[in-house]
């Protein structure tokens, strides 16, 4: 069942035909043709729209939305009637309808508006669960990683259990997915959890430095090397090195990094001795290893070595109402931060984040709500307050040929095209594109190498697929 629907009509043959248009489509219905009865069914029961005549005998519909939405604020009401003039549309607004529909009524329409009206109402009430679970929330390690999903819990279970251990582990995840929270999560569960935390961002340093900040060096090992200094390995001794980005490491130096693993010591730069450590390996990166070594870009060897266990972390469009509780949860840190009352959420900017497809994952949602909260004028945050490409985002659609629509192709162009499209919307990941076409990953290869074409679709190729 899709939802419960109460119609209120002064016809009977109407009421029939409503329900059965509504029936038809998964609803269950009841009826009736007095507003006053409406009003009494409302009070006993829990309806997830409410449809309406506007012109009846007892009461107009108008005045019954009023009276409903006064009791019952969080139930939607669509407006139905045979005069579609602005004046009565405006008037349906004003009282509050979630919708207005003229007679005679299309069952197409219909079947959108109720079904709109239905998921208006769970986004509501959504919203609401999320609020009071994130006002519950206390800013601890245990609840840094926020998150309510099935996706998202198989990430917690892993951490729990992996936490207990001392094996390497290896964070996948698109960039902004909160990796370094993960790895947090798993050293705050860890026996080494009140030694250090340590990370290092390997993208982030540049070639010629990375062996020193790692290993150490000694003193006078290179002009500026005044003093001695310890690596990053040692200091995290008794506690746990994060690795961030390591398919950026230089291939010169994952051979090192490799014995380092192996052997528990690192040698510093411009030292005899080395040096013995003590510390856990976790290690993040936002490519696909596995492709990395087929390319010979990363040694496959130390892919195994810190490959241990491998956490791979959802992206956020992947974890459906995690984006209302963490957006709610980050309008708590950034309306404390500036010293705003408690803002929430209206049920229509809630619609605009759930719609969007977060390319830039979580950070990309923090961003959105600390500018929300820098624009808000009200306790609500309204679509004006999202930034612009959230509020103008519309969900593309499936076109098979590209700009041209009447334009005819071959199975072989067809797939051609589709399966760039997938690579491109997975972001260029051949393993994850293999996996969405239901192809191993050598068939896709052979693919691509056929067509003579890299890991991305062109500007040409055909939008994205939109179940709606």
């Amino acid at each position: 069942m899709k939802g419960q629907a109460l119609v209120v009509d002064d016809e009977q043959e109407t009421c029939d035909l409503l329900e059965m248009a509504l029936v038809r489509h998964g609803f269950k219905v009841t009826t009736c043709t007095a507003a006053h009865r409406a009003l009494e069914l409302v009070a006993t029961q829990d309806f997830d729209v409410v449809l309406t005549d506007l012109n009846m005998p007892d009461m107009s519909g108008l005045d019954l939305c009023e009276r409903v939405l006064g009791t019952r604020p969080n139930m939607p009401v669509v407006v139905i009637t045979g005069q579609g003039s602005l004046e009565t549309a405006i008037g349906a607004i004003r009282v509050g309808a979630y919708d207005f529909i003229t007679k005679p009524v299309d069952a197409k329409l219909l079947y959108l508006s109720v079904s709109r009206a239905i998921q208006h109402r769970h986004l509501q009430d959504e919203v609401r669960r999320l609020r009071a679970a994130v006002a519950a929330d206390t800013d601890t390690a245990e609840n840094a990683i926020v998150g309510q999903s099935g996706a998202m819990r198989r990430v917690y279970e892993l951490v729990a259990r992996v936490g207990e251990s001392d094996a390497s582990v290896l964070i996948h995840g698109e960039t902004g997915t909160g990796k370094e929270l993960i790895a947090r999560g798993i050293h705050a569960r860890s026996k080494r959890k009140d030694g250090p935390f340590v990370a290092i961002n390997c993208a982030a340093v540049p070639h010629s430095l990375i062996e020193s900040e790692l290993f150490g060096h000694a003193r006078g090992a290179f002009t500026d090397a005044k003093a001695q200094r310890t690596g990053l390995f040692v200091q995290a001794s008794g506690g746990t090195l994060f690795l961030d980005e390591i398919g950026e490491l230089p291939i010169d130096m994952q051979p090192k990094l490799l014995r380092a693993l192996q052997e528990r010591k690192v040698r510093p730069v411009g030292a005899n001795n080395e040096v013995p450590f003590d510390s856990r390996i976790v290690a993040a990166t936002n490519r696909n290893l596995e492709d990395e070594v087929y390319e010979k870009r990363f040694r496959e060897d130390l892919y195994y070595r810190i490959n241990v266990v491998k956490i791979d972390v959802p992206p956020l469009r992947e974890r459906g109402g995690d984006v209302l509780h963490l957006a709610q949860y980050f309008l708590k840190q950034f309306a404390a931060r500036n010293d705003k009352n408690a803002l929430e959420l209206s049920t229509t900017s809630a619609e605009k984040l759930m719609a969007y497809n977060w390319p830039g994952n979580v950070r990309e949602l923090e961003n959105c709500m600390e500018h929300a909260v820098a624009l808000a004028r009200f306790d609500q945050i309204t679509i004006e307050d999202l930034p612009e490409k959230i509020r103008a985002y519309h969900a593309e659609r499936f076109v098979v040929a590209a700009n041209d629509p009447t334009e005819i192709v071959t199975m072989d162009e067809l797939e051609r095209r589709y399966i760039l499209r997938v690579l491109s919307l997975v972001g260029g990941n051949k393993s994850r594109a293999a996996q969405v076409l239901g192809f191993d990953r050598r068939t896709l290869y052979r693919k691509l190498e056929r067509y003579g074409e890299g890991t991305g679709a062109g500007a040409d190729e055909p939008a994205a697929l939109d179940p709606a």
